[in-house]
């Protein structure tokens, strides 16, 4: 199994092969619109602009796994997103992305970049502090850890990167830069 063989569902119903993104660098991100985090999208969405016409593509797939945190309709999260932070990319159909619901995308993601940390500092601390309550073997499993778990596939289909919601978006910025103008 690689990359391009795997497909995940729009908001639309209709399903998107991953093989649409051969040759483009891909970030796939777990979201939620009612999460501390959710200002990502701001920075998700400035990366889409600045990146995009060097074969830049975001899979955002929304999640209500995390304290209940995305209960939106697909349509409801589409607006907010538009509404709220102008997002240009497209929103997939609200799904899991861990446990036996989990959908195919993030079973493979998970597969090839595994947990490694919330790295330094006071968000890292207090995911750290909040995850041993719900989870106390949280550190030793891949599963997704919170809403805005990141994943970056290169050019040539390879998961290249996992960045937990705690890593400043600059640092995926500045990794995403360097990929797009490889």
């Amino acid at each position: 199994m690689n990359f391009y063989e795997l497909s995940v569902t729009a908001a639309t119903g209709e399903e998107i092969s991953m093989k649409d993104y051969e040759g483009k660098v891909v970030l796939i991100v777990n979201t939620a619109t009612g999460c501390g985090f959710t200002p990502h999208y701001k920075d998700i969405e400035a990366m889409f602009e600045k990146y995009h016409d060097k074969g830049f593509e975001v899979i955002d797939v929304p999640c209500n796994q995390f304290a209940g945190q995305t209960p939106g309709t697909d349509e409801e999260i589409h607006e907010f997103c538009q509404l709220k932070y102008k997002t240009q990319f497209p929103q997939m159909k609200k799904s899991d992305v861990n446990g036996e619901t989990a959908i195919p995308l993030f079973k493979y993601l998970k597969e090839q970049k595994g947990f490694e940390g919330f790295g330094k500092g006071p968000a890292a601390l207090a995911m750290s502090a909040m995850l041993k309550k719900i989870d106390k073997d949280y550190k030793n499993n891949p599963e997704i850890k919170w809403n805005f778990t990141k994943f970056v596939v290169d050019r040539s289909g390879n998961v290249v990167a996992r960045f937990e919601p705690t890593v400043k978006m600059d640092t995926v910025d500045a990794f995403i830069e360097g990929l797009v103008n490889d």
